[in-house]
Parts: C-alpha cells; sequence; structure tokens
C-alpha cells in the first residue's frame, strides 16, 4: 500500500512530482527516503566501486559516507527499518530487504573499521554478499519509485539538490 499523505493532504490518491525521476514527496519522510536510496545504490554497484570510489573521483564521497548515509537520520543500526513503514518504506518488504543490507554492511564495516580504505571493504570475504543484499534492496526501492534501477548513482551534489527541494 502506498500512503498518500494524511487526512487533510491535497495530495491524495495521485503521484507527486519528480526530480530526477524519483517521486519528491509521496513519502512524509521522503528525505530520509532519498538518502537511504542514494547509500544503497552506491553500494549496491560494483561497476561504480572500481570506477568512482578506488579512483577516488570526487562527489561520491566513499563506503563509509554511503554508511553513513544509509543509518545517520534513521538510526537503522540501531532498530528495525520496520519502524519506518509507511514513513520512509512503502512496505514490509521493502523494510526486510533494506535491514539486511544494513547489517551486512555494519558488519563489514565494524571489522574493516570505519575509517578503513576503500580497498579493505572491497576484499572483504563478506562484501559481495553484502553489494547483493544492497542490491535487492535498492532495485525493490527505485520500482516502488518508477525509477531504473541500472542507472548511474548521482553525485552527492545532486542529491543535496533533490533533498533540498519539494
Amino acid at each position: 500500500m502506498v500512503q498518500q499523505g494524511t487526512e487533510n493532504s491535497s495530495r491524495r490518491g495521485r503521484r507527486s512530482s519528480t526530480m530526477g525521476g524519483m517521486p519528491l514527496t509521496d513519502m512524509p519522510w521522503w528525505r530520509w527516503r532519498s538518502n537511504v536510496r542514494s547509500a544503497l545504490h552506491m553500494l549496491s554497484d560494483p561497476v561504480f566501486h572500481q570506477d568512482y570510489w578506488l579512483a577516488g573521483l570526487e562527489g561520491y564521497g566513499d563506503v563509509t559516507d554511503a554508511v553513513y548515509r544509509l543509518v545517520e537520520d534513521t538510526w537503522l543500526d540501531n532498530w528495525s527499518a520496520e519502524k519506518y513503514v509507511g514513513t520512509i518504506f512503502r512496505d514490509a518488504t521493502e523494510a526486510a530487504l533494506v535491514d539486511t543490507a544494513v547489517l551486512r554492511v555494519l558488519r563489514i564495516m565494524h571489522q574493516a573499521g570505519a575509517d578503513a580504505p576503500v580497498s579493505a571493504y572491497l576484499e572483504h570475504p563478506g562484501w559481495p554478499e553484502a553489494v547483493q543484499a544492497a542490491r535487492e534492496a535498492h532495485v525493490r526501492l527505485a520500482l516502488s519509485d518508477g525509477d531504473d534501477p541500472d542507472v548511474l548513482p548521482v553525485s552527492l551534489d545532486v542529491l543535496r539538490i533533490m533533498t533540498r527541494t519539494a
């Protein structure tokens, strides 16, 4: 079920406008959803890891930045995404996929260290499973928002612009 807003919402029954293909305000906490989606998108793309993170390209952060974006506002490192069904996540399936991804990525971050180089994450034996879990969550969220899950992740500057506008 897609939550469209409160009883007094003038948007009930239709999707909101988009930016970069992503519906901006059809979820109450869409800014948090945008940050979670951005993190999952970057964490789920092995080509991106090689071409952007390992190459040290500016504007995309690193693995630690993505992990913080995933858990910073949501506290998904402390409780289940199920808590946010209807506000950040559309349903229990989205929440369960996000929980799996968060747990796998955090396990590696705690083992490698938050300040570890990107290569420490990519070489970790659990990294492929973490990437797969992030991919499953990313695809589910992207498709739920009507987006193509296979486009390149946007830069952090673009994400900031997207989350500043309503």
